[in-house]
């Protein structure tokens, strides 16, 4: 088995399947969770084949956009590395990681534990936070024809998982929801400290927002 080749063919699959992918949660988005996963890679004890694969598969068909399918995704990366023949222990660690990556309101148990869960993780809550997370925040209350702020709708930090899938508050909303939660979420060392920065520019950035808001 060429694990080059195998990430490589990967790449293409991904960026072939993402072509016209929400700006959020396109093939850039992936690069960027691949790219950061490598990096914490290296602070830990992992298996770097299934990082990558981790990490490029993760949202090859995210429920959000597969009407709330969240079987797509995993049956996906499944059927792509069985063509590419690769073993069935790895496939199995990539799917485990697919289906245990996602955040879905911060209520629901995870159901399975990897170090390389853990780093493909932090990466995607990475992506989330900071002025790349501000971004892509924005990019998908757009996508979804949400209010930017509305001061009479109060976050809801107590949203079950049905709740948090199917929520139409305004964007300004998810910072509490989700993205300002995330800083303590980390999993590896090396993530809560990069977490920290851009934990601080969120906050930086909504104390400017509500000053701009009132017109400050």
């Amino acid at each position: 088995m060429n694990k080059e080749h195998i990430i490589g063919r990967t790449v293409e699959f991904v960026k072939q399947t993402l072509a016209d992918a929400e700006g959020g949660h396109d093939w850039w988005h992936i690069y960027r969770v691949w790219k950061s996963a490598k990096e914490l890679a290296k602070t830990e004890k992992v298996d770097l084949f299934v990082v990558e694969l981790g990490a490029l598969l993760h949202d090859i068909a995210d429920s959000k956009f597969n009407g709330g399918d969240e079987e797509i995704g995993p049956r996906l990366a499944r059927e792509f590395l069985s063509s590419l023949s690769v073993d069935e222990q790895t496939i199995l660690h990539v799917e485990n990681i697919i289906n245990n990556i996602s955040f879905k309101g911060g209520k629901e148990a995870q159901k399975f534990k990897s170090l390389e869960l853990d780093v493909v993780q932090d990466a995607d809550r990475m992506d989330a936070i900071g002025a790349i997370g501000i971004a892509r925040t924005f990019n998908y209350g757009g996508h979804k024809n949400r209010e930017i702020y509305n001061p009479g709708i109060s976050p809801n930090l107590n949203m079950s998982k049905e709740e948090y899938k199917n929520s139409d508050a305004p964007t300004i909303n998810h910072f509490y929801e989700k993205l300002l939660l995330l800083k303590d979420r980390m999993n590896t060392n090396a993530g809560k400290a990069m977490a920290e920065k851009r934990h601080a520019f969120m906050q930086e950035y909504l104390n400017q927002f509500y000053q701009e808001w009132e017109g400050k």
